[in-house]
């Protein structure tokens, strides 16, 4: 069976991004300092490059959950392969890009399923990345796509859906189409979540606030620079926290 989220655990719901810092040890840090306010650590292609799985288990060996964001892409057998990685290093979730096609797809999921079993543990969630925030249509126009961002991000969605995947990682503003396609069951994760304050830097296009994107009907926000750049991170982080708690109220 798939790990769950609880229904009113709104602490759960919020993935601190942990692609930070100039050493292992600051890294670590931010788990300490923010392990009892978030319920997830994101661990994306800096970190593992950087620290290899072994930052994964600090984590942890720190009681946090880790989504390993990876975004596998590649022929099925190779990405099959590295989804049974991933279940062995015991990460709470991890992801692929949609666009790897739907053989990829469902052969990952297969082996999420095989693996699990075998060590009769539960079954991480799987994602499917659709199109990344930091693009847009003119950015997806210069890729060569006739559509634009939302009708490529629905049917990539509904692709994951029909090969088994848990859910995708969309942009705020994709939340009401993915759901209209998909489900109310379908997992949505989401960056590019963004409070009042500017970000310095952000290359993020598509973004809404913790609690719009709440509301509209995601169940976990990733969020990085706005707690981390934040004068009191633990503070930011709680107020993150609150505001999917309201957010979820305003959708109910």
């Amino acid at each position: 069976m798939t790990m769950s989220i609880p229904n009113n655990d709104a602490k759960s719901r919020l993935i601190f991004a942990l692609d930070i810092g100039d050493s292992y040890e600051e890294a670590l840090s931010w788990v300490g300092c923010l392990k009892d306010h978030v319920g997830m650590f994101k661990v994306g292609k800096e970190a593992f490059t950087l620290y290899g799985p072994r930052i994964v288990e600090a984590i942890q060996a720190e009681g946090g959950r880790v989504f390993l964001d990876l975004k596998f892409h590649d022929i099925p057998n190779t990405v099959a392969g590295a989804s049974e990685g991933a279940v062995r290093l015991g990460v709470g979730m991890f992801n692929l890009h949609a666009s790897g096609g739907l053989k990829m797809m469902t052969e990952a999921v297969s082996a999420v399923k095989k693996v699990s079993d075998q060590l009769n543990r539960p079954r991480p969630i799987l994602l499917a990345v659709t199109i990344l925030t930091s693009l847009n249509d003119e950015d997806l126009a210069m890729l060569g796509f006739r559509q634009g961002t939302e009708e490529m991000v629905v049917l990539l969605a509904a692709l994951a859906s029909k090969a088994g995947i848990d859910g995708v990682v969309c942009s705020p503003k994709d939340i009401t189409a993915v759901r209209r396609a998909c489900g109310d069951h379908f997992l949505i994760v989401t960056p590019g979540v963004r409070g009042a304050a500017p970000v310095s830097g952000d290359d993020q296009k598509r973004t809404l606030s913790p609690r719009e994107a709440m509301a509209l009907g995601a169940d976990y926000l990733v969020v990085g620079r706005p707690i981390r750049m934040a004068a009191d991170p633990v503070r930011e982080a709680d107020d993150i926290v609150e505001a999917i708690a309201d957010g979820l109220s305003r959708r109910r």
